[in-house]
């Protein structure tokens, strides 16, 4: 084999990882900004910082608010979303009470009704929308 084939394809051999990650990269990145601009409300999510909430209000194109507790509304950039928790299913469902056994306490995600009612230029944090 000729020395001098051996540099073209050294060369090709390093780049084609390279491009592959690249490609990789925007496929997450399309992805992740096809999750933040697909959030409901009702949806539960994953902030980035390890914040669990449900989202109230979606309508703003930059910010999503949360209800992180009942009552307890936050206002996050929608970058700082990161994933869409599946609730379980045991969640939701009332508790079934067994033979003999005092019923359990049900355990449900927050509730959209008990969240605090905010106009549409409102903000929950009290600084004005723009």
């Amino acid at each position: 084999m000729d020395i001098s084939l051996l540099f073209p394809l050294l060369i090709l051999l390093l780049f084609i990882p390279i491009f592959l990650s690249g490609r990789r990269q925007k496929r997450q990145m399309k992805e992740m900004k096809d999750l933040q601009s697909s959030l409901e409300p009702g949806d539960v999510v994953m902030t980035t910082s390890g914040m669990r909430g449900t989202v109230v209000d979606a309508s703003y194109e930059d910010t999503v608010d949360l209800e992180i507790a009942d009552g307890v509304v936050t206002t996050w950039v929608r970058g700082a979303v990161r994933e869409k928790v599946a609730v379980p299913a045991g969640e939701d469902a009332p508790a079934v009470e067994s033979a003999g056994e005092p019923e359990a306490e049900s355990t449900s995600a927050p509730s959209l009704e008990k969240a605090p009612s905010l106009e549409k230029d409102d903000s929950a944090n009290g600084t004005p929308r723009s």
